[in-house]
């Protein structure tokens, strides 16, 4: 399967920006606003968010993050763990310091107390050691059907970490860089999952940030021949985060590409109307989380491929 109707989704109790992945995710900005008002503006889009996907019919299976350690970050879980059907769960090394500390073994133990069976854990956590990283589902894009990944290499992106990864998850590799401009210069983007999105029959891609047209045109050969009709957005969208979607299962099984409000804002109406030939748009307003989190919607949900015992 390629899309799911089960999401594992952290509820904060301490977010705010967070100093040390902001020195290379030039999606965030700094908000004039105190930290706990910050908290609680989260914590509200976090919980309307989760609202409005469960009246979808999606299975949202919702922990609360814990005050000790500090996790600002913690919101995003799908960069520190993912699940997939043969049983297996991935742990992966994260670039911050303080978002190692995201990593619990209680979640393992809440899932299979929801009725899900875990039989591996391919723990890639040790790689943190040699300055190396590979942030899970933010990184890599996962073609559960085709059985390819897709990653935009980057300083959380590690090339040589990947490939085991692909290996390891019988996974052929698509290796590309994709870039944005800041200030002048094109520097990488930190994760692969703002700048696409892939559900069952489309992709909806920033093709102008892959600079090198080998590379692109590589990228959209592998999505074209896998039957993947390309719905391309714009720089200016992605960063409003139009890239960062993902598809679910809700009731009746329904497909549903989920997405913030403010990326529904930046489509265009023929991507609209591509999108909605295949499944319907679910949007939430997300502004305090993007802004102080530069993550969105995809970020803040842990697929659940596992199987039920």
């Amino acid at each position: 399967m390629q899309i799911t109707n089960t999401i594992l989704m952290i509820r904060p109790v301490n977010f705010r920006m967070n100093e040390q992945t902001a020195v290379n995710n030039y999606f965030m900005e700094d908000l004039d606003e105190k930290n706990n008002q910050i908290n609680q503006k989260a914590q509200d889009e976090f919980d309307a968010f989760v609202s409005t996907l469960r009246s979808a019919g999606v299975n949202v299976i919702v922990v609360d993050d814990t005050i000790d350690p500090d996790t600002p970050d913690s919101i995003f879980p799908n960069n520190w763990i993912s699940f997939h059907e043969n049983g297996t769960v991935g742990v992966y090394p994260m670039f911050a310091e303080n978002r190692r500390n995201e990593r619990r073994e209680d979640i393992l133990e809440i899932m299979e107390q929801h009725g899900f069976l875990i039989d591996n854990v391919m723990d890639y956590t040790a790689a943190e050691v040699e300055g190396v990283f590979l942030e899970g589902t933010g990184s890599i894009i996962l073609d559960r059907v085709n059985q390819k990944a897709y990653c935009a290499l980057s300083e959380r992106a590690d090339e040589d970490l990947f490939i085991e990864f692909c290996e390891d998850f019988d996974c052929m590799p698509v290796i590309f860089t994709a870039n944005q401009s800041v200030d002048g210069k094109r520097l990488p983007i930190y994760h692969t999952n703002v700048m696409m999105a892939l559900g069952e029959d489309f992709a909806i891609i920033c093709l102008d940030s892959i600079d090198d047209k080998k590379e692109r045109k590589n990228v959209m050969d592998h999505l074209r021949n896998d039957g993947k009709e390309i719905i391309a957005i714009s720089e200016r969208q992605m960063h409003h985060f139009a890239g960062n979607m993902l598809e679910v299962l809700g009731k009746d099984g329904q497909r549903f590409l989920v997405m913030s409000s403010a990326a529904f804002a930046s489509l265009d109406e023929s991507q609209i109307e591509a999108i909605e030939k295949r499944c319907k748009i679910i949007h939430s307003p997300l502004d305090t989380i993007e802004a102080c989190g530069g993550g969105s919607a995809r970020c803040m949900m842990a697929e659940v491929f596992l199987p039920k015992k």
